[in-house]
């Protein structure tokens, strides 16, 4: 517990904080912007444009993010093992993290697809028009609900990320590894 793992653990850190600072201005500010360009047949091009240039940033960010958890899990396993509370943390951060590889790994799809529709009449990056066609206009529906998504889970997985700090005190460490040793010898009483 004593040794510093300030790479592994800013690797953790840094890519979940870009994750979700990427995903949620490309929501706000990307695909808010493209509501604002003139010709209605560029502002899927100019959103997909935007979210091209975004997508090996984000890429990297998640590499990193993913790697950072997986050095921080190995190095803190006896914590994860015996301290109560930690566990449930690191799995639900964990199935937080594949849902939100999932949201934005499929957002990409559906983004690749409005891309590759080309100068197409919509609202915005993600908001069809009457005009849109439709097989394009369900991608954006979707892509509308999605973009919301990922932010809301990366935003969770760096609140989870926070209690785990908290979790690390001495003080929690102490009453975190008692509870889970008070709980293990309860159970072999009963059984």
């Amino acid at each position: 517990m004593s040794k510093r793992h300030t790479v592994i653990r800013a690797m953790h850190d840094l890519g979940a904080a870009a994750w979700f600072g990427g995903s949620l201005m490309g929501a706000i500010g990307l695909n808010g912007a493209s509501q604002s360009v003139s010709d209605p047949t560029q502002r899927t091009r100019v959103a997909s444009s935007g979210w091209a240039r975004w997508s090996p940033v984000s890429a990297a960010a998640i590499g990193a993010h993913v790697i950072g958890g997986l050095g921080l899990i190995v190095t803190n396993r006896d914590r994860v093992q015996k301290q109560a509370g930690v566990t449930a943390n690191t799995t639900v951060k964990t199935l937080l993290t594949a849902a939100a590889v999932g949201t934005t790994a499929y957002s990409g799809v559906l983004g690749a697809k409005v891309a590759a529709a080309g100068d197409v009449p919509a609202e915005g990056g993600a908001v069809p028009s009457d005009s849109t066609p439709s097989e394009i206009a369900t991608a954006q529906q979707q892509l509308r609900a999605l973009q919301w998504a990922t932010p809301a889970l990366t935003g969770m997985i760096i609140a989870l990320g926070a209690q785990q700090g908290e979790q690390q005190r001495p003080s929690q460490i102490l009453r975190g590894v008692g509870v889970k040793a008070a709980r293990a010898a309860s159970d072999r009483v009963r059984h």
